[in-house]
Parts: C-alpha cells; sequence; structure tokens
C-alpha cells in the first residue's frame, strides 16, 4: 500500500469520528426518549415501528412485517443500542472493522428501506434525492474507513497491534512524527 501523509490519515481519522458520533447521537437520542417537553409533559417513547411501515424499497413487504411482529418490541430496544455500540467504536477507534461493519449494515437497510426514486420533494425530507441519498453516501464513506482500517491509525485498535500504515518518508512532517 502507498503510504499515506499525514493530512490523509488525519481526514480518515477525522471522517471516522463524524460517522462514529452520527451513529452515537443517534442511538443516545432513542434511548433518552421518552423524555420530557418544554412544558413538564413526557414525550412519548421512540420506537422503529413508524420508519419501518413506511418503508418503500424493494424490501418493503418485510421491513412492514417487523412493524407489526411481535419482534417490534425487540427491534426497539436493539436498534439504539446498537447505534450506541457502533457510534462508540468508531469514535474510540475501538473494533473499528467490527464498528465499520455494523454501520454499513445499518445503513444499507437504511437505503434500500426507502431507495429515493422520484427525483422531488418528499414530505420529511431534507432535499431532493434521485438514487443518492445520505445514507449512500455515509455508505461509502463507512467503506473507505473500513478499507483504510483507520483504528490502526488512531484510535484504540493500536493497543491490539501494530500500526499498518506506514509514514511517507518523502514527506518532510512525516520524518519529523516518526
Amino acid at each position: 500500500m502507498n503510504a499515506l501523509s499525514w493530512f490523509q490519515r488525519i481526514a480518515l481519522v477525522i471522517l471516522r469520528t463524524l460517522i462514529g458520533w452520527h451513529f452515537l447521537y443517534e442511538g443516545y437520542y432513542k434511548l433518552m426518549v421518552p423524555g420530557w417537553a418544554r412544558d413538564g409533559h413526557p414525550v412519548s417513547g421512540w420506537s422503529a415501528a413508524g420508519y419501518l411501515k413506511n418503508a418503500t424499497g424493494p424490501f418493503a413487504g418485510f421491513f412492514h412485517s417487523l412493524a407489526s411482529s411481535g419482534m417490534a418490541g425487540w427491534i426497539d430496544l436493539l436498534v439504539p443500542i446498537a447505534l450506541v455500540l457502533i457510534g462508540l467504536s468508531l469514535v474510540l477507534g475501538l473494533f473499528t472493522q467490527l464498528g465499520c461493519l455494523g454501520a454499513a449494515g445499518f445503513l444499507t437497510m437504511f437505503y434500500v428501506s426507502a431507495i429515493p426514486t422520484t427525483g422531488t420533494p418528499m414530505p420529511g425530507a431534507e432535499g431532493t434525492y434521485l438514487f443518492v441519498n445520505k445514507n449512500l453516501i455515509e455508505l461509502a464513506a463507512v467503506v473507505v474507513v473500513l478499507l483504510f482500517r483507520t483504528g490502526r491509525i488512531a484510535g484504540l485498535d493500536l493497543l491490539f497491534g501494530r500500526s499498518e500504515v506506514r509514514l511517507n518518508p518523502d514527506t518532510a512532517r512525516d520524518k519529523v512524527m516518526a
């Protein structure tokens, strides 16, 4: 593998951390709901049922059946816990490869549950998408993080193995840091 410059390594670790934060906060928020509204009334708990019932992609029937199955309660519990664990993995650089695989799995499910095929504004959507949306872009970014093994650039994975990314001898900054 070609050696990565200091800036490339930093950029990859930042990308991993941002993706991790996204997963961590999404899971944290779902775990913290129910919460309390400003007026002191409880807010209803988070549930995946609405998302699953609104699936439109090629596996919509499967997602719809999950929403009305006896597994719905387990899904509501396991999804936020998995999101938090994936987020922590990526933020901390601990078991990064496993965290990337989990993130890729979730993002793939999110994408195929509602592939944007209209190219027009949709209710509740932040933008107008045709085939490519935020889930697909984040999935591509996760694949980059996975392939570059960023836990061995920086993170707690360094405790379990030596770095596989070699310093670029042509870069003076890398010589200083080595």
